[in-house]
């Protein structure tokens, strides 16, 4: 991104700390004929704007959510995320671009040893002063993964060649960040 898309989208220049108690990071799968949401409870990031943009991001996979313990547990095993082998969920961030909803953020994603390249279509949803006079900025990301593409293949058969699973994933995340150093310091 360079400071023309900057100054176009009106972002301001600076390193960003995600707030996790006013950001979320979603997903959608499909189940059967339904389809299943959840979160991750535990995540931490950085942005930064300006010249040479960035973003940087951990998710914890032990926090996962989806409003049924026993998934909740099934996905934190060797048949889904196998947390206990493979730690976090990492995205660090190898390009910005105008385009999208505003931009295209691309970076590698790495899941259970697997590294893969992944775009988030984001738009900005501004910048404000919060009430105690800190800096305040928002994203909303979204983007469709195949869980095949990082060794996430567990499955159950069905009548009429159908799948327990969907194999395709759909994220969302929406980014509150505090400003922790502007463009002057």
């Amino acid at each position: 991104m360079s400071i023309d898309v900057v100054q176009s989208t009106n972002i301001p220049v600076g390193t960003w700390s995600v707030d996790a108690s006013h950001s979320e990071v979603g997903f959608t799968a499909r189940h059967l004929m339904s389809k299943v949401r959840g979160r991750f409870e535990k995540f931490e990031g950085l942005v930064v704007t300006g010249e040479s943009p960035s973003a940087t991001a951990t998710i914890d996979l032990n926090s996962i959510n989806t409003n049924e313990p026993n998934r909740d547990a099934h996905l934190r095993s060797g048949d889904f995320f196998d947390v206990e082998k493979s730690g976090p969920m990492t995205f660090t961030s190898t390009k910005v671009v105008k385009g999208g909803n505003g931009l295209l953020l691309t970076g590698d994603l790495s899941l259970k040893g697997v590294t893969q390249p992944v775009t988030l279509d984001v738009e900005f949803l501004g910048v404000e002063t919060d009430p105690w006079g800190g800096t305040r900025i928002g994203f909303e990301g979204v983007t469709s993964l195949s869980r095949r593409d990082w060794g996430i293949d567990f499955n159950i058969p069905m009548d009429g060649g159908r799948f327990l699973v969907g194999d395709k994933v759909d994220i969302v995340i929406a980014i509150e960040a505090v400003l922790q150093q502007d463009a002057t310091a």
